[in-house]
């Protein structure tokens, strides 16, 4: 009996634990994380670095797994992307990374069309000012609007639209990534 209620309590705890699909510079990614009440899935994760540092830790949830950019980019319904920061960071370098990863990305009619947008965007991690390395920043679709999360608090309001959005999932996945294997091990490649 008591060796009954050991493995029992051994099974419900081990249950208890969240399951990590993936592990980058220590940074622990969930398998599963619920975004405004839909249930996403890891499709990926990885390294962002600049030179020899480590910058930030990146995952990718969408509804369900997919092997290619295309099929990111093209996916239906919520998605997150989720950073964790590896070091020390200013609002102004983060802003400005995103803003160019954007930028090199997006065709001058297509940035002309979500310049006000990106303005916005901006603003809103500017008025973090300081990233402190383990900062936690989400950029979610919630199927109508961006949302910027950082360290669990919403930063300014929604921003519409899926282009803009778009526009963001391009920093990793257009044809000029920030980083070409980090685009590879967000979309679940091994090569």
């Amino acid at each position: 009996m008591f060796k009954r209620k050991l493995a029992m309590a051994t099974l419900m705890a081990a249950l208890a634990v969240p399951a990590f699909a993936a592990v980058v510079s220590d940074v622990k990614f969930e398998d599963r994380i619920s975004a405004n009440g839909t249930e996403l899935v890891l499709n990926g994760a990885g390294l962002r670095k600049k030179l020899v540092f480590k910058v930030y830790a990146i995952g990718l949830y969408l509804p369900a797994k997919t092997d290619s950019a295309a099929a990111v980019l093209n996916s239906r319904g919520h998605k997150l992307i989720q950073l964790v920061t590896l070091r020390n960071l200013s609002a102004e370098e983060l802003a400005e990374a995103l803003q160019k990863g954007v930028e090199d990305n997006s065709s001058p009619a297509d940035l002309a069309k979500i310049k006000a947008r990106l303005d916005e965007f901006r603003g809103y991690l500017l008025a973090i000012q300081s990233v402190p390395e383990k900062s936690d920043i989400r950029i979610e679709w919630n199927g109508a609007t961006t949302r910027v999360m950082f360290n669990g608090a919403q930063k300014g309001k929604d921003i519409p639209g899926e282009d803009f959005y778009l526009a963001l999932l391009k920093i990793w996945f257009g044809d000029r990534p920030a980083q070409a294997d980090l685009k590879e091990a967000l979309i679940g490649s091994r090569k």
